[in-house]
């Protein structure tokens, strides 16, 4: 396969799935032109003049949109790991003898190892979205047709609107819905508070069906998906497993290196006078980011500090925080247990959003660049600070990429990552696969000590008499090195598996397949 050099010095394929790809330019050179994409214009006399669009059944519904070959159908990850609905309709789709569909969800997981063998018989003749975990594992090992395509959030909602991606059928799962379509997250047993993730595909395919497991009278009220967008509303008897859905289970981590993590970021933040009246912050919901959050709280409480708003992947930690006015706002993206989608339905101050307000470049602005500091996690990052979300070092693709390419927008950007995992270094002289820039990422932490990015003279500035370990990059290189030894490359094939895109739609790297013969 021919391959280009994009402006990071990756080798990137500019034609993918036979379709022309724009190789990375460099952050915010790429300008787009032309207009948004738009689905065909419906007429009401199509519809039900009573407004009930209920049909009998899934695959009804799905007929009556006119699956075939070929088409681009999409699902969302709300229910995550207690997902049915995607399994549903492939499972349909296979009784109807329908192949070669681009699957387009916002994320996989593990329970949709069930989908592989639709990948092996041609059902499925690629995926376009995270892969994660069996999906990933599967596509790494060179099991899929097609090449993947893997996108940010904000990726995923610019190239629906721009038309990159154009959705035939959108399904989308209703934990709440009216038989007009007016859909929420906030109640029934599969509640997962918000569904944003399915608002461009409500707004830009060209059939949408919403399949609901708690079926309420006109209006559902609140409405996150507004009826107007709908075509069939279905009836299930479940979409998904609620103890896999969402739970009370989010911990913080009780890991001593993880918690020194967490600590040493709070306090890097309080010394570069990051913390202060009014500020904002974004952190994740695993045990070390909780963690962060617990710390900021207490250096808070300490120094009488309110912040103004918090992004969210909310979660009960950050919903005490709301309620004890630590913070004024949650300006929530996705609902990771269920204190978050009481308080999303309780409390004005907990806000919905969305990729489009939160992440999508190809807007008149977005969230992200507001937000103070942002605590992300890496798989990998080199000595240049760029860094890899979706392969770890042997080369699987093992994770989606998320809101993390769309949050290095924000204005200071902070990696805690273990200086090792499993004796394996994760401070490299290049990143296995390269999924942010390191001109937007400005502090890298580990256990044993916190690198810098030269770009920020400030924050070099402001900590230097911090009493903090502050070392050079090739300095925790060199440690991780010696305690781990240097580590072997990954043993990889010619053959691309998977394009990882920038933000704004162009190439950024590409995920080649792991060799089983080494």
């Amino acid at each position: 396969m021919k391959t280009i050099e994009n402006a990071a010095g990756r080798q990137v394929l500019n034609e993918i799935n036979g379709e022309k790809h724009i190789p990375f330019q460099g952050v915010g050179k790429y300008r787009p032109e032309g207009k948004k994409h738009a689905p065909s214009i419906a007429s009401c006399s199509d519809y039900p003049a009573d407004g009930n669009k209920v049909v009998k059944d899934l695959r009804t519904a799905l007929e009556k949109a006119g699956l075939r070959d070929g088409m681009t159908i999409s699902t969302h990850h709300h229910f995550r790991n207690g997902d049915f609905l995607a399994n549903q309709v492939f499972d349909i789709a296979k009784e109807m003898g329908v192949k070669g569909l681009r699957w387009f969800p916002s994320a996989s997981f593990p329970c949709h190892e069930h989908l592989i063998q639709y990948l092996q018989d041609g059902t499925i003749q690629r995926i376009e979205g995270s892969m994660n975990g069996p999906l990933g594992r599967f596509v790494s090992e060179g099991g899929m047709e097609g090449t993947g395509v893997l996108r940010s959030h904000g990726g995923r909602y610019q190239a629906v609107q721009d038309g990159d991606v154009r959705i035939d059928i959108a399904v989308i799962g209703a934990p709440t819905a009216d038989e007009f379509g007016n859909s929420n997250g906030l109640s029934g047993d599969s509640a997962c508070g918000l569904l944003g993730f399915a608002l461009a595909d409500s707004q830009y395919a060209e059939k949408v069906i919403v399949a609901t497991d708690n079926p309420v009278p006109f209006p559902c009220v609140p409405w996150q998906i507004q009826g107007n967008y709908v075509d069939y509303v279905v009836h299930v008897e479940k979409l998904g497993d609620p103890s896999r859905i969402i739970s009370g289970t989010t911990q913080i981590t009780k890991s001593p290196d993880r918690l020194l993590l967490a600590e040493l970021t709070a306090k890097f933040c309080q010394a570069a006078g990051i913390i202060r009246e009014g500020f904002s912050f974004q952190s994740g919901a695993g045990g070390t980011s909780l963690a962060v959050g617990e710390y900021f709280r207490k250096i808070m409480k300490e120094e009488g500090i309110r912040a103004r708003f918090a992004r969210g992947g909310s979660n009960k930690y950050l919903v005490s925080m709301l309620e004890e006015g630590l913070v004024d706002y949650i300006l929530d993206g996705q609902t990771f247990d269920l204190e978050g989608v009481r308080s999303m339905g309780e409390n004005p101050g907990h806000v919905w959003s969305s990729p489009f307000t939160s992440y999508n470049y190809h807007g008149k602005g977005n969230f992200a660049g507001l937000v103070d500091v942002v605590i992300l996690g890496a798989t990998e990052v080199d000595l240049d600070f760029n860094a890899n979300v979706v392969t770890h070092s042997d080369g699987y693709l093992l994770h989606g990429i998320g809101g993390w390419q769309n949050c290095l927008f924000s204005k200071t950007v902070i990696l805690p990552i273990p200086l090792f995992r499993d004796r394996v270094p994760v401070i490299r002289d290049q990143v296995t696969t390269l999924c942010g820039p390191g001109e937007l990422i400005d502090v890298i932490v580990t256990e044993r000590g916190i690198a810098i990015n030269p770009l920020r003279t400030d924050l070099i500035k402001a900590t230097k008499n911090s009493g903090l370990p502050i070392k050079t990059m090739e300095e925790l290189k060199a440690e991780a090195d010696r305690i781990c030894g240097l580590p072997a490359a990954p043993a990889l094939e010619d053959r691309v598996v998977a394009a990882i895109k920038w933000v704004d739609g162009t190439v950024i790297d590409m995920v080649r397949q792991v060799s089983l013969s080494s």
